[in-house]
């Protein structure tokens, strides 16, 4: 037998057992050494709250200006020659194609909506210059929306809203982004093939665009179809080149650039366009346009498409940032990009562009042609100014369907990711389920309302995870917010209603039950009887009265039972068998004086029904506010805290058990003794 085989063998018959005693408050702290906790005063906390420390000027800064963190630390000979070519292919390839195509859809449809084809414009113009008066009206919309969405980013980053990004797991994420890739690669098809075909958005628009696509390929393009595959094959290659190689190059091979510069330059030396009718990119505008204010009295139409379009463009950007901060190892700052993206798009309306968001198919090309750091990105962005400035007429022969295929061969790291589905299907079937959920329903429904039906079903996971089966007798009631004078009453229903046990119905169907055992038995008496309580009330003065014996003052223990004749039980109503209901406070920071009074009537309310409340989590904030309010005014009532869920119920189980090994064991002898006074129950 080899090593793997023994070790192997040895962690099949390893077993992991924990024993200890069960933990309720005061057995843990007779473990514990613990220091009593000065509390800071209020100069000291005020004092800390206003102090301005480097460290603090400097987290600032870095916040919102992450250059300043990162550009100190570049390391220039490892960076520098792949941020070069990158930012070099990645401008390249952005010239000639238009904005993201989830936001531009969304923003479109808003400009549409208000400003329809239709839409008379005064002034008595023909129709060319009605027609560009249309144009600049759905462009002061345009605008105004991309304002407001910025705005709204901007708030949002400040407020520290990205934490929301938490929702994004990894496996919505991976489903979400795998359907934008096959929303881009079914974009691409026409300009592959060389076919005209309508633009679709939507709803089934990757099905209406595949199908359109494949009743027009009769009419594809010989000459574009074969141009794409040449160049879809030359980077195919040149990718798995660059990969094997990528430790002795010092450099990507540029080969976007080159694909560029070739399909350019045999485009206009064989005048493809001319004489095989190739789609080319055609004349791209030269120049910028000057700063206008965008038009504030359009908000109250637009602010719910403003929001709608800040939080697609926010998650859709988390989304691409998060697999490629995963595949790379860095961490990512929602609060950050909430607010590169607010300050891009609400600067960006000045000078008439639309709101931005992350472009799929652009980020793949930045991060597989070797971008390491924001630096690519600068010089993309200058390759697109001197473009627009200067150069633009040189891409005007560029054949669409080099575009497309380099748009395609970069979407094969996304394409990948339908390797999850057997690793989950190995792994978690909840998580596979998100996967294919997200997946399909982006696919389907669009990027928009598939995001969004995603992150529904992912919730709706946590909260079936989250529900465990419950223990016999035993209800577990959590809440995730402090208990004070204004949520106490709704914390005291709350947990009546979704633990199914309320006293005053307890009560109610034992008095019911009472009469008509008395009515059976024809004792009148017991009609008009009451409910015998606890032995030991929680809150009742004969029960925490304590005796003073020898100087020294002790209380009774709890002790909550049932006084009923057990032929009473067939009159119980068929849900009546809780003893035990344990308050989670893991999640409760404080509780004030109201909330203390509120507890410690649903102990007692609780106790009169014989059913024990346990707390079980309590904070050291908590235990000192339960104190300090003198719940613990009879010392019996430490032992209804526990320090975990699992030590309370195994408290419970453990009391439960006892009782029932006393109620089964043989009467003693005294109790058979004939002249033996018969035990009365306390009032």
């Amino acid at each position: 037998m080899d090593h793997a085989e023994e070790n192997e063998i040895l962690a099949a018959t390893q077993r992991y057992y924990v024993e200890r005693p069960i933990f309720s408050h005061p057995v843990l702290q007779e473990r514990l050494h613990t220091k009593d906790k000065v509390p800071d005063s209020i100069a000291d906390k005020l004092k800390q709250a206003f102090t301005c420390t480097p460290k603090k000027i400097r987290n600032i800064i870095y916040m919102f200006l992450p250059i300043t963190k990162w550009l100190p630390a570049y390391k220039f000979k490892e960076y520098v020659l792949g941020d070069l070519v990158s930012g070099i292919s990645t401008g390249v390839l952005q010239l000639p194609q238009g904005p993201f195509a989830v936001i531009s859809l969304m923003i479109g449809g808003v400009a549409v909506r208000l400003v329809p084809d239709d839409i008379v414009i005064p002034g008595g113009v023909n129709a060319t210059n009605g027609t560009e008066a249309r144009d600049a009206l759905r462009v002061k919309v345009a605008m105004s929306v991309t304002l407001l969405s910025g705005i709204i980013q901007f708030c949002l980053g400040v407020c520290r809203f990205g934490f929301v990004a938490i929702y994004l797991t990894e496996p919505l994420v991976r489903g979400f982004t795998t359907a934008a890739a096959v929303h881009v690669f079914t974009s691409m098809l026409k300009y592959l093939f060389g076919v005209k075909t309508k633009r679709y958005s939507g709803i089934f628009s990757v099905v209406y665009s595949t199908v359109a696509v494949l009743q027009n390929v009769k009419n594809l393009n010989v000459c574009s179809l074969g141009v794409g595959l040449m160049v879809f094959g030359l980077l195919l290659g040149g990718k798995e080149f660059n990969e094997r190689f990528k430790e002795k190059l010092p450099a990507p091979i540029p080969l976007e650039f080159f694909a560029v510069v070739m399909g350019t330059g045999i485009s206009a030396g064989f005048n493809l366009k001319e004489s095989y009718n190739v789609d080319v990119v055609g004349t791209l505008p030269l120049g910028l346009l000057p700063p206008a204010n965008p038009d504030t009295s359009l908000f109250h139409l637009v602010y719910v498409d403003a929001i709608a379009i800040a939080i697609v463009g926010f998650s859709v950007t988390i989304s691409m940032a998060k697999t490629l901060a995963n595949k790379h190892g860095y961490q990512v700052d929602g609060n950050q990009e909430l607010i590169a993206l607010g300050l891009c798009n609400s600067i960006g309306s000045l000078f008439q562009t639309f709101s931005i968001s992350c472009s799929l198919s652009r980020s793949l090309v930045q991060e597989g042609t070797g971008g390491k750091t924001q630096l690519a990105g600068c010089l993309a962005s200058l390759m697109i100014l001197l473009v627009i400035l200067a150069t633009g007429f040189l891409f005007e022969s560029l054949p669409q369907a080099v575009l497309s295929a380099i748009v395609i061969v970069n979407l094969k790291g996304m394409f990948m990711q339908f390797s999850d589905l057997p690793f989950f299907w190995r792994t978690s079937k909840i998580e596979l389920t998100i996967w294919l959920t997200t997946f399909v329903s982006s696919l389907f429904l669009g990027l928009d309302y598939g995001l969004i039906t995603a992150v529904i079903i992912a919730l709706l996971t946590v909260i079936y995870r989250t529900q465990v089966k419950e223990i016999p007798g035993i209800k577990i009631f959590q809440i995730n917010a402090p208990i004070y004078y204004a949520n106490s009453d709704l914390y005291s229903n709350a947990l009546k209603r979704k633990t199914g046990v309320n006293p005053a119905v307890i009560i109610g169907a034992r008095r019911k039950a009472m009469r008509k055992y008395a009515k059976e038995v024809g004792n009148a008496n017991m009609a008009n009887a009451t409910v015998v309580k606890a032995d030991a009330e929680v809150d009742g003065e004969d029960a925490t009265k304590p005796e003073e014996k020898d100087g020294e003052v002790k209380y009774p223990p709890i002790v909550i039972k049932s006084t009923f004749p057990e032929e009473m039980q067939r009159f119980m109503p068929p849900g009546d068998n809780v003893h035990t209901v344990i308050l989670d406070f893991t999640q409760v920071n404080f509780i004030d004086s109201v909330g203390v009074k509120t507890l410690a009537g649903i102990v007692k309310e609780y106790g009169d029904v014989g059913i024990y409340v346990y707390l079980a989590g309590c904070s050291a904030q908590v235990v000192n506010d339960l104190t300090r309010n003198r719940f613990f005014e009879n010392p019996a009532l430490w032992e209804l805290l526990f320090h975990s869920i699992h030590d309370a119920v195994l408290g419970s189980q453990l009391r439960e058990a006892l009782a029932e090994q006393e109620a089964s064991a043989p009467p003693s002898q005294e109790d058979l003794e004939p002249n033996a006074t018969p035990a009365t129950p306390e009032a």
